[in-house]
C-alpha cells in the first residue's frame, strides 16, 4: 500500500472515530427517552442500539450546519419508536387498564397484554453529563404509565417540549412534521394528563434517605410476614397491583386481605434491595423452595409519600428479572 493510501485511510478512521465520540454522549438520555416512549426497559435498550446503528450507516449524511447531533439523533430514536409503538401497541399498567378487583378474587393473567416495565436505575448511571441531567420526575411509573395512554405523536411532543426543553422548531424537526401540528399534539397530550390528574412532578416524595426508612420497616414486616406491621405503612387509599396479573387493589383493607393470603401461601422470604423509574426503592422477593434454596417470585417497586406507601406495583415477567440481572435463585 502507498504512503498516501494509508494517510488517506487514516484520515477516514479519524473522522470515523470523531463520529462515535460525538455520539456516545447521549446514549443514556436516548435510552431514557425510549423508555418512556415504549414503556419497556428491554425494548428501550434494543431501541438505542438500532439508533445507534442506524446513526453510523448514515454518518455521511449528517450535516452540522443544519442542526446539533443531539437532535439529529433524537429524529432517528423517534422513527425507530413510532415503528415500535405501530407494531407493539402501548404498554399500560392494570390500574390503567381494568376495574379495581376484589382482594380475595381469583388471579386472572393477562394473556395478551404488553404491560409497563420498571426501568432499572443501574441503567441511568452513567458518566455522561446529560445522563445527570435525566429528569427522574419524568421516568417515574406513574408517568410513564399516563404516557401509554397517548398517540406516538402526542407522546413525543410532551416528552420532546415539556421534559427535554426542545423549541417547537427542533420538536418539528424530530417529529417529521410542521410546528403547529407540535403545537397541536402538545395541546392534546396536555389536557389527556391533566384529565388523569398525572405530572411528571406532581408527587411530594420524601428525601431519599426516608423513603429508605419506610421501605426498611416494610421489608422487616415483610420478611415477618406481618401484615399488621406492612398495613401500618400503607396511605388509605394504597394501589397494589401485579402484572401479568390484571387483579389490582385499592386500599389498606384490601391490601391487608391480599396479603394473607399471599403468606398463607408462604412465610419464609428473603429480599433484596433495588432502586428503579429514577429512584423509586424497591427490592425483589425471593419466596423458600422446598429443597431449602430461596427463588426469585417478584420485583416490587414502591411510591412513598410523606404519608406512607401508596402504591406497590408488583412485577412477575422474566424480561424484568433480566433487565435488573437478578439471580432466579439463591442457596442460603
Amino acid at each position: 500500500m502507498s504512503t498516501r493510501a494509508r494517510v488517506i485511510d487514516g484520515d477516514g478512521r479519524d473522522r470515523e472515530q470523531a463520529f462515535e465520540y460525538r455520539m456516545e454522549p447521549f446514549r443514556t438520555e436516548l435510552l431514557a427517552y425510549c423508555y418512556r416512549m415504549l414503556g419497556s426497559a428491554h425494548d428501550a435498550e434494543d431501541l438505542v442500539q438500532e439508533t445507534y446503528l442506524r446513526a453510523w450507516r448514515a454518518r455521511d449524511q449528517y450535516d452540522p450546519n443544519r442542526g446539533s447531533m443531539r437532535t439529529w439523533l433524537y429524529r432517528i430514536a423517534t422513527n425507530i419508536c413510532s415503528t415500535a409503538l405501530r407494531a407493539r401497541g402501548a404498554r399500560p399498567l392494570p390500574s390503567g387498564f381494568v376495574a379495581a378487583s376484589e382482594p380475595l378474587a381469583p388471579l386472572v393473567r393477562g394473556e395478551h397484554a404488553a404491560w409497563l416495565q420498571p426501568l432499572p436505575d443501574s441503567l441511568l448511571t452513567s458518566d455522561e453529563p446529560a445522563a445527570a441531567a435525566i429528569d427522574r420526575g419524568s421516568v417515574r411509573l406513574a408517568f410513564a404509565s399516563a404516557l401509554q395512554h397517548l398517540s406516538a405523536r402526542q407522546r413525543g411532543a410532551l416528552i420532546l417540549r415539556d421534559v427535554l426543553s426542545f423549541s417547537a422548531a427542533e420538536s418539528a424537526e424530530i417529529l417529521g412534521c410542521s410546528v403547529a401540528s407540535v403545537n397541536s399534539s402538545l395541546q392534546r397530550a396536555r389536557s389527556r394528563m391533566k384529565d388523569a390528574g398525572i405530572a411528571q412532578d406532581d408527587v411530594a416524595e420524601p428525601s431519599p434517605g426516608e423513603q429508605r426508612a419506610w421501605i426498611e420497616r416494610y421489608v422487616r414486616a415483610f420478611e415477618l410476614a406481618d401484615v399488621e406491621a406492612l398495613q401500618r405503612l400503607l396511605t388509605d387509599d394504597v394501589i397494589m397491583e401485579m402484572p401479568p396479573m390484571l387483579n389490582w387493589f385499592r386500599g389498606r383493607e384490601n391490601y391487608g386481605l391480599f396479603m394473607h393470603w399471599v403468606f398463607e401461601a408462604g412465610k419464609d422470604w428473603h429480599t433484596v434491595e433495588l432502586a428503579a423509574n429514577g429512584g423509586q426503592p424497591g427490592f425483589a422477593a425471593y419466596r423458600r423452595a422446598a429443597d431449602g434454596g430461596y427463588e426469585l417470585h417478584t420485583v416490587q417497586i414502591f411510591t412513598v409519600t410523606a404519608e406512607g406507601i401508596s402504591r406497590n406495583s408488583v412485577f412477575q415477567d422474566p424480561e424484568v428479572f433480566a433487565s435488573f440481572g437478578l439471580a432466579m435463585r439463591i442457596d442460603r
